[in-house]
């Protein structure tokens, strides 16, 4: 055995005996610090001749790699078995209260998509929900919106640079309406869908963002007419603002997609100034949603019979729903992540609404 050989068996054999981290880089300062015994042995390289040069020299940066690779080793198994330690020694009790934290809360959108889903589900809504990156055939042809409407113009949509594979444009959905499409096209009727969910549009002020939340309810069956749509709405309103003396007022309007379509006004009470949804003889008139019959045209567009199947369709903003329900003034704060915004309006993390234990906060 060379004595390289017996140096580098010395050496391995004083880092695995290191037992604690002060022995270990002791053994490394021993090694491979500035006196060290490897280092030395680094530096006679230089007084040999060029044939010693090229045997010596393999062996001694072999020794010193072997040296490194099982300090590193050495290291990292220490390393392993102190955080075992900590890990078994070290324990959290999570149901403690947090010490000097403020507690999450739940945003006041998330809450209004909860109370939704839980009224529609009450009257036999499922949950639908689509892609936030639509085609344009979905988004607008499908729904008899023309090319001319204004709703396709690059100042209202986000379009993409690209086309899908049947050279459809490609956008950012504005409004949450190509899920009835996509719920039409593959669920046979009878269908009953609420369509929850983010839609984009180009427009930013108090009461528009360029990102809002939007709900949307479908209903396809035999016979269904405009008493089943306003038996349903009034339903849904009295049961969100949880108040009996909701009137609602129905306007003809137009909406491609539906026909007859109507504006829903929701009446309201002044109360030291303020308006309250809510009152049997109201002070006003609030708009709240968009509904109406669905067009023929767009039932068959997604394949079905409109002679054998019709239905209605209504709209709103969820962001919109939570303003008027909670006494929230400006709908961009919804989006600035303030906390103590949040800490004002949301709602503790246990509050979900519930069936049997209402929706109010």
């Amino acid at each position: 055995m060379t004595d390289i050989e017996q140096l580098q068996g010395d050496l391995l054999g004083a880092i695995a005996a290191a037992d604690t981290p002060e022995a270990l880089e002791a053994a490394r300062v021993g090694a491979l610090g500035k006196q060290g015994s490897v280092t030395a042995l680094l530096k006679t390289l230089g007084g040999m001749a060029p044939e010693e040069r090229q045997v010596q020299g393999p062996r001694i940066q072999g020794l010193r790699e072997a040296v490194s690779n099982a300090i590193g080793e050495r290291k990292a198994a220490m390393d392993r078995a102190l955080l075992d330690q900590r890990l078994a020694s070290e324990t959290i009790d999570m149901s403690l209260p947090i010490a000097g934290l403020q507690s999450g809360s739940v945003h006041p959108v998330s809450q209004v998509m909860d109370e939704l889903a839980e009224i529609f589900a009450d009257l036999g809504f499922a949950v639908a929900t689509g892609p936030e990156i639509e085609d344009d055939w979905h988004n607008f042809t499908a729904l008899n919106i023309p090319e001319t409407h204004p709703a396709r113009a690059m100042h209202d949509t986000f379009y993409f640079d690209r086309v899908d594979g049947e050279n459809r444009k490609m956008l950012l959905r504005t409004h949450t309406s190509p899920v009835q499409i996509r719920t039409m096209v593959t669920t046979p009727p009878p269908i009953r869908i609420i369509a929850p969910g983010r839609t984009y549009r180009s427009d930013s002020d108090a009461t528009h963002t360029p990102m809002f939340h939007q709900v949307e309810g479908l209903v396809i069956d035999r016979g269904i007419t405009l008493g089943h749509l306003k038996w349903t709405l009034e339903t849904f309103v009295k049961a969100y603002f949880e108040r009996d003396d909701i009137v609602l007022r129905l306007r003809p309007s137009y909406f491609p997609f539906t026909e007859p379509s109507m504006e829903v006004d929701v009446g309201y009470t002044l109360v030291k100034g303020k308006r309250t949804i809510g009152g049997a003889e109201p002070d006003g008139w609030m708009e709240i949603l968009g509904s109406g019959m669905v067009h023929p045209k767009v039932i068959a567009a997604c394949g079905l019979d409109p002679h054998e199947w019709q239905g209605f369709a209504f709209g709103c903003g969820i962001d919109r729903l939570a303003m008027l329900k909670y006494g929230m003034d400006d709908l961009r704060a919804f989006f600035d992540g303030d906390l103590r915004w949040l800490r004002h309006y949301g709602f503790a993390a246990l509050d979900v609404p519930t069936l049997s234990g209402g929706v109010g906060a």
